[in-house]
């Protein structure tokens, strides 16, 4: 229940002079009105603290990453390949995702304009023409018009809390922007690093394969001479139909990856197949890339940015819940007018006109405003915690992408010294073979052996790369360049008064 009480309202019609007693209460009201319109209830908000680690734990021992201020701006352009920045280029441009992001920041930014526009006056106009006749009488006309102005003083720091709120939700909404962009960029640069990789796979899987079918001839060809068993042509021919079979099973990974590629670019799947025609190596990084300190992902990383945005706006909604139980004043005035012509409203007319303030005062309401300040207090604390959790993933990300870089430097250091002395073996055991002096099992085991250590080889560096890319997406490596979220996707015309047929089209 509330209590609302209307002050005296000072009324005035044509050559009436008013009461002259409610001028001083009216002033009185209005002048504490204004003067309590600094005042508001509620915590504010001081930013969010937590305990962080001075260092990486990988950082100082780390060949791939150094000290300094982070460099994230375009970091994938070190990789210097054309086609990855273009394709990056092109799906800022086109995704459907990031279009969704920019919507969410138009909606925030029109939200942030209804709280400002709460904080000032609301002015309204009316008006009506009327003829009428009674009896005898000869008709009449009567011209009126009018305007009511009302104004909501805040009090106790409701509107304000309501504009603090939606200043953060238009700060969390472009943070998500940005977030969008990021993973955006990350899912990219990732599927290309696998496209790549299966292209690598693939050529390896095919050359592999011919130099199996010629070891199944050479082994055919000693058949044929008495210098090899059937059971040696079989072995050969199974080992490179096996490796054949592999080849389709990598074309299907290839072509499904382009197609992600071209979702992600806002293009139907398969669009980007031209692109990758012709074969290109795996990225391979070689740019170090700097860390920092584990402070600046409160900084860089807009995800966490977005949960300590959402952490602020619920703070400023404790505000709104707690102003709701104290009294609300608001000031109110109507000025209307009469005539007969509706040149003669400002000359020879009746006017009239009211103006005075209402006080609400909530009495008893079984403890539901109470309630609904605990309420906003919970989802506080629910943000508060969403916010530490990011934190937490953000540096557990970087950690994990740092130890995966580390290391698979040192296995593809190792892998490339296994690739050449199983290279070196699969020659001799040829050549050992072709003279007779090793069984056709040794000839299996080094092609075997071979590719096993070439197909390891090839899956290290897209380990290696996809690291790289996570450690710097993880660091808040996104998109730098300036995004236009001001333009809506749909633009609509002829939004005016217009025509239109009974089914809503229109004629």
């Amino acid at each position: 229940m509330a209590l609302t009480a209307s002050f005296p309202s000072v009324c005035r019609r044509r050559h009436v002079t008013g009461a002259r007693a409610a001028g001083p209460v009216c002033a009185t009201v209005l002048v504490c009105a204004v003067a309590l319109t600094g005042c508001a209830v509620g915590p504010d908000y001081s930013g969010a603290g937590m305990a962080l680690p001075a260092s990486w734990s990988g950082g100082g021992k780390s060949a791939a990453a150094t000290t300094g201020a982070p460099q994230l701006a375009e970091w994938w352009a070190r990789l210097g390949d054309p086609l990855l920045n273009r394709l990056i280029d092109g799906a800022v441009a086109g995704n459907l995702d990031v279009a969704a992001a920019k919507a969410r920041v138009r909606e925030a930014r029109a939200s942030y304009d209804q709280a400002v526009g709460a904080l000032f006056p609301e002015v309204n106009g009316s008006g009506s023409a009327t003829r009428s006749q009674a009896g005898a009488y000869r008709p009449a006309n009567t011209v009126q018009g009018a305007a009511r102005a009302s104004w909501e003083i805040d009090l106790f720091g409701a509107n304000r809390r309501a504009v603090e709120a939606a200043r953060y939700g238009l700060d969390a909404a472009t943070d998500d922007l940005r977030n969008s962009l990021l993973v955006l960029v990350g899912d990219i640069a990732s599927n290309y690093v696998q496209a790549r990789g299966y292209q690598a796979r693939i050529a390896l899987a095919q050359r592999t394969a011919r130099s199996q079918r010629e070891t199944e001839a050479l082994t055919r060809t000693r058949l044929a001479a008495g210098g090899a068993t059937a059971l040696d042509v079989a072995n050969a021919a199974g080992q490179a139909a096996s490796t054949e079979a592999a080849i389709p099973a990598l074309e299907t990974g290839l072509t499904q990856t382009i197609n992600r590629l071209s979702v992600l670019s806002g293009q139907p799947p398969s669009a980007l197949a031209g692109d990758f025609r012709k074969i290109a190596p795996i990225p391979t990084p070689t740019w170090r890339v700097r860390l920092g300190v584990p402070a600046n992902v409160l900084v860089d990383r807009p995800d966490v940015r977005l949960a300590e945005r959402r952490f602020a706006q619920a703070t400023a909604r404790i505000g709104q819940a707690t102003a709701a139980q104290y009294p609300s004043v608001s000031l109110t005035g109507d000025i209307s007018t009469s005539a007969a012509r509706l040149g003669d409203l400002g000359r020879n007319s009746s006017i009239s006109w009211s103006f005075g303030p209402t006080l609400s005062v909530p009495l008893f309401n079984a403890g539901k405003l109470r309630a609904a300040v605990q309420v906003t207090e919970a989802q506080r604390d629910q943000y508060f915690i969403a916010w530490q959790a990011s934190v937490l993933s953000a540096l557990e990300e970087v950690e994990n992408a740092l130890v995966s870089l580390n290391q698979e430097g040192v296995r593809i250091a190792r892998l490339a010294s296994s690739v050449r002395n199983y290279a070196e073996a699969l020659r001799l055991s040829r050549d050992l073979y072709q003279s007779g002096n090793v069984s056709f099992l040794d000839v299996l085991t080094a092609e075997r052996s071979a590719y096993s250590a070439e197909s390891a080889l090839v899956d290290s560096r897209v380990t290696r790369a996809l690291a790289w890319v996570s450690l710097n997406k993880a660091l808040g490596g996104g998109w730098n360049g300036l995004v236009d979220a001001s333009r809506p996707v749909i633009v609509d015309r002829n939004t005016g008064p217009h025509f239109v047929n009974i089914n809503g089209s229109r004629p």
